[in-house]
């Protein structure tokens, strides 16, 4: 994983990946048959664990941003999902390894546990704010979002993913009224 999330898949060779498992290349190719089916068993690995959200849909806005916030400091060594995904995805088949695995597992969990309707693009609205608002943290390193307190910015980002589970897309103007 952290050759891919350091270096993305065009960037991380076989060799390599070999060298840090401590192992050789050509078990890998054995074992995985291509750089490309190592990959996605990565990204599988990667994206299979269901914990960024917690498990009470009540809270998930803020667990979702609490993690977030934890996640994304920038003093964090950054090599996980988000790395794989940012540096991986200018390939089209790692792009496309990606979003099934993001779609998969992420995508369909998460709306599943969101209001009607339009699950899906719920979900992928407050999965593109996290993703935007980790690129900006980590990566980038906004002073805004650097320099701001964790419980701050974690009641900031609670705030705009709550805004997108509660807001009408139905074309109301007034917020659901939560089912009974």
């Amino acid at each position: 994983m952290q050759a891919f999330a350091r270096h993305g898949y065009d960037g991380a060779g076989v060799r390599e990946i070999a060298r840090d498992a401590g192992v050789t290349a050509m078990l890998i190719n054995r074992y995985f048959g291509s750089k490309e089916q190592l990959f996605a068993e990565v990204v599988e690995a990667a994206f299979a664990p269901p914990a960024f959200f917690g498990d009470d849909s009540g809270s998930l806005a803020h667990d979702a941003a609490d993690n977030l916030v934890a996640l994304s400091a920038p003093e964090i060594e950054q090599l996980g999902r988000f790395p794989i995904m940012l540096r991986s995805v200018p390939n089209p088949r790692a792009a496309e390894i990606v979003r099934d695995a993001l779609g998969r597992h992420v995508g369909r969990r998460l709306a599943s546990r969101l209001p009607e309707p339009d699950q899906s693009l719920r979900a992928e609205l407050i999965l593109s704010v996290i993703a935007g608002v980790w690129l900006m943290r980590s990566v980038i390193q906004t002073p805004g979002l650097t320099e701001a307190a964790a419980d701050r910015l974690t009641d900031a980002v609670t705030a705009v993913i709550q805004t997108l589970i509660d807001m009408p897309l139905d074309g109301r103007s007034e917020p659901a009224e939560p089912d009974v």
